[in-house]
């Protein structure tokens, strides 16, 4: 799954978390859930060519989230982003350091979960409008 989808799902359930504690715990399990369902992928060789993009297609995405979010639900919409990001943070640390922040235990259950093609880019752009659909709702109601 693109880090985009993670970053406005992740906005989701922190738009309706009753905490910060418990928006940060939402958006990982998001994040495996989002992970879990067959989706979007590219060999290793272009993975730069895709998180380029996507990196900072879900940074405006979570500029856009923060300033449209009312003051009163901002942390907890924002803890549900970290959160839902936060296990991807494996491939950034790979990039640049040479090795992921986590035990190769989660490292290998996380790969083992995620089934990806190249052919599966419209599970991503459904993804992103049902996201973006359900934000737009969370964060009209009161």
């Amino acid at each position: 799954m693109i880090i985009t989808n993670h970053v406005l799902t992740g906005a989701v359930v922190g738009a309706m978390a009753p905490s910060v504690p418990a928006a940060v715990a939402a958006g990982v399990a998001s994040h495996f859930a989002l992970d879990a369902v067959p989706h979007f992928g590219v060999p290793d060789r272009y993975f730069m060519r895709l998180a380029v993009p996507d990196g900072l297609v879900g940074l405006a995405a979570i500029a856009v989230v923060a300033a449209r979010t009312p003051a009163d639900r901002r942390g907890r919409v924002l803890a549900g982003i970290v959160g839902a990001c936060l296990p991807d943070m494996d491939k950034p640390s790979r990039q640049f350091f040479g090795r992921s922040p986590f035990p190769a235990v989660l490292d290998d259950w996380h790969a083992s979960i995620q089934h990806e093609s190249v052919r599966r880019f419209p599970v991503e752009l459904c993804t992103a409008a049902l996201a973006v659909t359900a934000l737009v709702r969370s964060l009209r109601r009161p």
